[in-house]
């Protein structure tokens, strides 16, 4: 599991208009909030992204952007962002190696197949790169209020 303190691990991937976003990219411009949900259209996936899309524009004002990641590729990120009205960017780790950086892609065995889902986690990274605030086993409802309150501090 990743720590506070540590620097995060640097990515690429794509958005769901297939623009590539690198982690690096906002190094000394932005803070981020990096949040792994397991799917998209899901019950806790929709009140995650609708819960920190209410606060987007606040996000914005204190310089800091959001970045959701799921295994859900690039045109499902699309049809979930214009569904529900998502105001920030959904990234498709569809090979789950991003989520495997953050140590958040987890093996099930289900109907004796290996299965793979992410375990719902986010990272707050300031603007030197450095994760301040890392949370495992994150509960939906709630928790974009209590990384609002998180960023406030970073200043």
């Amino acid at each position: 599991m990743l720590k506070n303190g540590e620097i995060a691990p640097d990515f690429a991937l794509h958005d769901a208009s297939m623009q590539q976003i690198r982690l690096s990219d906002y190094h000394g411009r932005h803070h981020v909030v990096l949040y792994f949900f397991s799917r998209d259209h899901s019950p806790g996936g929709i009140t995650e992204a609708v819960e920190f899309s209410d606060r987007a524009e606040t996000f914005r004002a204190l310089g800091t952007v959001v970045l959701g990641v799921s295994l859900d590729d690039c045109l499902s990120h699309e049809a979930f962002q214009d569904e529900h009205g998502i105001e920030f960017g959904l990234l498709s780790d569809a090979e789950g190696e991003v989520s495997r950086l953050y140590h958040v892609l987890k093996e099930t065995m289900a109907a004796g197949m290996i299965k793979y889902a992410i375990e719902r986690s986010t990272f707050v990274i300031d603007r030197q790169g450095v994760i301040r605030h890392a949370f495992y086993h994150v509960l939906p409802k709630g928790h974009a209020a209590e990384i609002l309150s998180l960023v406030k501090q970073l200043g």
